[in-house]
């Protein structure tokens, strides 16, 4: 018999703030991170907007000499594994190293190091490169660097698949406590792809919204004039626990981690599958491993993207493997309010799929306001639905054609 795993601590830090609580009142709240770029000259893109953290400084986090030993990615992911844990309180309990690991996912980790190291290597030459290039820039080291921080011994990798990397990391995180080989995977995703050359090349391949004198109001999933995704950055950690280790310790939880599948779609490099069938087999799977039926699910937190195709074929999947139950259901994306984190998305996603079990409440998808004939469902337009929600999956894809879906369900006990 397969060991239940339960969320008992939560961290994030977003484009609508530094905390877990500052994403919820946020998304609640209908509000937007979006924003003109501030970090570099955009006059030659297309995409002048993305879904910045605001006023971003490490050194209110970070020593100053530690902060450039650091890409940013890894400065949010320390940042949000450490709001995390201390929310979680099992360090200061006492735990196992050895049965305590970390899973952190990331698309395109240390891109902004990456291209700022490769800048000094041609305007000043090899022997100005830092010799902490290799760490800034390969992908596991978020979660070695978490490892270290907090002496988790247990399994310690990155996983990467696209946008579905943070969702990919924390199905294997049930998975490991499942069978025992650790009580406690401190699992998410990290990204800080705002950098010239990743947006530069999200541009040439016309992904992403050009809706410049309107960032607010860019990101638009589901709405018949979307016109691609906005960038977003950040990362979210949570605490996923074995729970009988959690009960022992009297944690509080979250929810239930009840069930993980993923496909691939085989298709096209960037192109979803037009029929959904790889994201819809992703979702079979997650509830077949968490015995729940489909007319058990209240609540999907969509991939979502703003992308014409994307947001197509998602409807499309739900529509296969829920039937009529499909239009009992909600479906909305945070991907509206926050943009789009890239490998961070399934994780920050995840953590906002527990918060709506956990309050009863599914935050609205913002700026739909012309219907899509093709996207009719219901995705909580512009104001938050109030639904107690016995069991929700969190969905993400990331082009390659992966696909990840993670089940939550209510914790009873």
């Amino acid at each position: 018999m397969k060991r239940r795993v339960v969320i008992t601590g939560m961290g994030a830090i977003s484009p609508l703030g530094y905390n877990v609580n500052d994403l919820w009142e946020g998304l609640l709240a209908g509000k937007s991170g979006g924003g003109p770029i501030t970090r570099f000259d955009t006059t030659d893109y297309a995409t002048k907007i993305a879904a910045e953290i605001k006023n971003y400084d490490p050194t209110d986090h970070f020593e100053r000499k530690e902060a450039r030993r650091l890409d940013l990615s890894q400065q949010f992911a320390l940042i949000a594994a450490k709001e995390a844990i201390d929310d979680s309180g099992f360090v200061e309990n006492g735990f196992d190293p050895d049965l305590a690991g970390t899973i952190i996912g990331s698309g395109v980790c240390g891109i902004d190091s990456l291209t700022k190291q490769h800048q000094v290597l041609m305007e000043k030459g090899v022997n100005r490169v830092s010799p902490f290039l290799v760490p800034l820039i390969i992908s596991d080291m978020a979660a070695g660097l978490v490892s270290i921080r907090y002496d988790l011994r247990g399994p310690n990798y990155s996983t990467v698949s696209a946008c579905a990397s943070g969702a990919h990391g924390m199905g294997d995180a049930l998975r490991i406590i499942q069978k025992g080989e650790a009580d406690i995977m401190v699992t998410g995703g990290t990204e800080a792809a705002i950098v010239p050359l990743a947006i530069a090349g999200f541009c040439a391949a016309k992904a992403m919204t050009t809706r410049n004198e309107e960032p607010e109001k860019a990101s638009r999933p589901f709405d018949k004039e979307r016109d691609g995704f906005l960038m977003g950055e950040g990362a979210a950690i949570a605490i996923f626990e074995e729970l009988e280790h959690a009960r022992k310790r009297g944690a509080k939880i979250y929810a239930e981690v009840s069930g993980f599948g993923m496909s691939g779609d085989a298709y096209h490099i960037t192109a979803p599958e037009p029929d959904g069938r790889g994201a819809a087999y992703a979702m079979r799977m997650a509830l077949e491993d968490a015995g729940v039926e489909p007319d058990k699910v209240d609540y999907i937190n969509a991939h979502g993207t703003a992308t014409g195709r994307g947001d197509v074929a998602e409807t499309i999947a739900a529509k296969k493997i829920f039937g009529d139950h499909a239009n009992k259901l909600v479906m909305n994306s945070t991907k509206s309010s926050i943009g789009h984190l890239l490998g961070a998305a399934g994780s920050i996603e995840l953590l906002v799929t527990a918060l709506s079990i956990r309050d009863s409440k599914i935050h609205p998808t913002i700026n739909y306001t012309v219907p899509d004939p093709e996207c009719d469902l219901n995705y909580s337009p512009n104001k938050v639905t109030d639904k107690e929600i016995g069991a929700a999956v969190s969905n993400s894809f990331g082009f390659g054609g992966h696909n990840a879906s993670i089940l939550l369900k209510r914790y009873e006990e």
